[in-house]
């Protein structure tokens, strides 16, 4: 009789239903099995979306949310968390105070998502401050992108030598390995700069231009929870994930309805470089 298989690690992703599920929780669960993970969902929001329009968001009770991350925690042995839409100061709080009363336990990924890729609003203003008092503190690593950073510093990033003092700073404000994304950039490369306590590093790529992007803060955050769930150092990690997300977008999916053409990433496990 042969022996059962050992059991993956397991990760955890507390973020929005995204219901053409090319971002948030769905995105993570594609992404998750593609590294070979067991991925756990806690539902924050219910959002009606498609790429490039956000219709309706419907927010779960925080009584609910709360159930759910604690049943979890009970039931597995969770080696990594990240979280994506928070979306109310209630929510966030819920589980800032869950994720707070177990640190030690599981690598904390923090994707600050405030603004989808459409420019309509995922985080409510009065949200942001808590984010920053109760939720990036707990952080192991923090993944903004440019436009979620500006909001954290008050100001504008226009070039990759601001991305790493923007990076520095963060981190200094913080205290939690920051993952800057430069994708809103213009340039022949799309570059992401890592900043944590071994210094300052960059990551680079070739920009796919005219590719739909729609979910690919959600991927790039889930690949980097399910790199370091596998036991790789944040910089093989972070490494993996820019590479998983480039094939990602440059496999996307394309369907045409009328004069619509609608694209998704494409999360294939092969050469996800783990």
């Amino acid at each position: 009789m042969s022996k059962p298989s050992a059991s993956p690690p397991v990760v955890l992703t507390i973020a929005g239903s995204d219901n053409s599920c090319g971002a948030g929780i769905q995105a993570d669960l594609k992404t998750f099995g593609a590294y070979g993970v067991y991925g756990l969902t806690a539902v924050t929001c219910v959002v009606s979306e498609v790429p490039g329009r956000v219709e309706k968001v419907q927010a779960v009770s925080p009584e609910v949310l709360r159930s759910q991350i604690r049943i979890l925690f009970e039931a597995y042995p969770v080696t990594a968390v990240k979280t994506g839409m928070l979306y109310s100061r209630g929510l966030l709080r819920v589980v800032s105070e869950e994720l707070a009363d177990r640190l030690g336990m599981f690598h904390l990924v923090v994707d600050p998502v405030m603004v989808a890729s459409s420019g309509d609003p995922l985080l409510k203003k009065d949200a942001v401050r808590a984010y920053e008092e109760e939720m990036l503190p707990l952080a192991d690593v923090i993944t903004p992108n440019l436009d979620e950073a500006a909001v954290l510093l008050g100001r504008k990033i226009t070039s990759s030598r601001a991305m790493s003092h923007a990076a520095e700073e963060l981190r200094e404000k913080y205290g939690a390995a920051i993952l800057l994304k430069g994708g809103h950039l213009r340039g022949r490369d799309a570059v992401d700069v890592l900043c944590d306590r071994h210094g300052v590093r960059e990551f680079s790529l070739p920009r796919l231009n005219g590719c739909e992007t729609h979910g690919s803060g959600c991927t790039l955050s889930a690949a980097l929870a399910a790199g370091l769930a596998r036991g790789q150092s944040l910089a093989a990690a972070v490494a993996g994930a820019k590479k998983f997300l480039h094939q990602a977008i440059a496999r996307q999916l394309i369907w045409k309805r009328g004069r619509v053409c609608t694209r998704a990433l494409q999360h294939r496990a092969a050469g996800r470089g783990r």
